[in-house]
């Protein structure tokens, strides 16, 4: 007899996941499967990260720690927004030696069908990130085209000169980003430009440090 998990979710605190459970408890009970852990994430979207899906989260560490055999949902959409994240969630189950049952998608990678299934996926989820990539630099060479700046805007030569002089002055770092409204990461920059390394050429452009 499988060990399985019950994994529910529902997006909006006025749903309930009563029918999730109800089909999925019904589905083990054909299958023969001995439900040890149901976890549940209510009012949670989908698009939220591990961190903020305690059900979720619950589900991962019992699947680490191979208390279960096989993880049940009702459908793809209740585990994550994307395909890359579906794939992502079945290699590292099934990494540990745990199954996936999709109830509305009638998924099973216990079975080979489901296994050549989840092979498939992983080819759209590549195609996914692929297109994805593809829009993002398209849309980076538009800005481009229009001269759109990308990235923070430069520091003012003043700014950078009231930076060196804090630091010639021998405040500290946090102190000088705090004083001057910019970030520790700047004030470094800018201090590494004020002992350049021999590899650099020793100059001095401050007019192109990023606040």
């Amino acid at each position: 007899m499988k060990r399985a998990a019950l994994y529910v979710r529902v997006s909006q605190d006025s749903q309930t996941v009563e029918n999730q459970l109800l089909v999925l408890n019904e589905v083990a009970q054909r299958s023969g499967w001995e439900v040890v852990h149901v976890f549940a994430d209510e009012g949670i979207s989908g698009a939220k990260g591990r961190d903020k899906r305690p059900g979720y989260d619950g589900l991962l560490k019992a699947v680490a720690r191979h208390e279960v055999q096989i993880v049940a949902a009702w459908s793809v959409d209740r585990l994550g927004r994307s395909l890359s994240d579906l794939v992502g969630f079945l290699s590292d189950i099934q990494a540990r030696g745990c199954d996936l049952y999709l109830h509305q998608q009638a998924i099973d990678t216990s079975t080979p069908s489901g296994r050549m299934l989840f092979q498939m996926l992983g080819v759209f989820a590549e195609f996914e990130r692929a297109i994805l990539k593809s829009r993002i630099s398209a849309g980076l060479a538009r800005a481009r085209a229009n001269n759109v700046r990308i990235g923070r805007p430069p520091m003012s030569i003043s700014r950078a000169e009231k930076v060196k002089r804090a630091l010639k002055d021998g405040q500290s770092i946090r102190a000088v980003a705090a004083a001057t409204g910019v970030s520790t990461a700047t004030v470094q920059r800018v201090k590494r430009s004020m002992n350049p390394s021999p590899n650099d050429g020793g100059e001095d452009r401050p007019e192109t440090l990023a606040v």
